[in-house]
């Protein structure tokens, strides 16, 4: 039993610090399009261009009509804040909270082992039975 409540919290350790560290990961997706055209996309870094963008300034802000390219970035933020106190939840979040640690926290108790002092020891051979001795049948 203890084996199996080991394994349980190794997995369960093991599932919140993953649950943790992926909740605090930020990371960028960069696209580059060239038209419709899907040329490049990289995460972490910049989206390699097609070419059409190696033009001068002067000539990009005549061309502005003509530039087929484009890039979209997405940025997906991690949680920055992990702390959050007792205190901010509500009357019945505290309730359930309190109650779930609890209950949880008994769960994995197990009964007391009994202690039998004479569980090593055989009983007396019986010589005579008393009790049938004792007793009055009526025939």
């Amino acid at each position: 039993m203890t084996t199996m409540k080991k394994a349980v919290q190794k997995l369960l350790s093991t599932t919140l610090a993953l649950l943790v560290l992926f909740s605090t990961f930020s990371f960028t997706v960069d696209k580059h399009f060239c038209g419709s055209i899907l040329v490049d996309k990289a995460i972490f870094s910049e989206a390699k261009t097609c070419g059409m963008d190696m033009h001068s300034h002067s000539e990009i802000d005549l061309m502005d009509e003509d530039n087929c390219c484009s890039d979209q970035n997405i940025s997906v933020e991690g949680q920055d804040e992990l702390k959050i106190s007792f205190q901010s939840l509500d009357l019945n979040q505290q309730l359930f909270l309190t109650v779930f640690t609890y209950s949880y926290s008994n769960l994995f108790e197990g009964l007391p082992q009994q202690v039998i002092p004479f569980k090593n020891y055989t009983p007396p051979l019986i010589v005579k039975d008393l009790p049938v001795l004792n007793d009055t049948f009526l025939i």
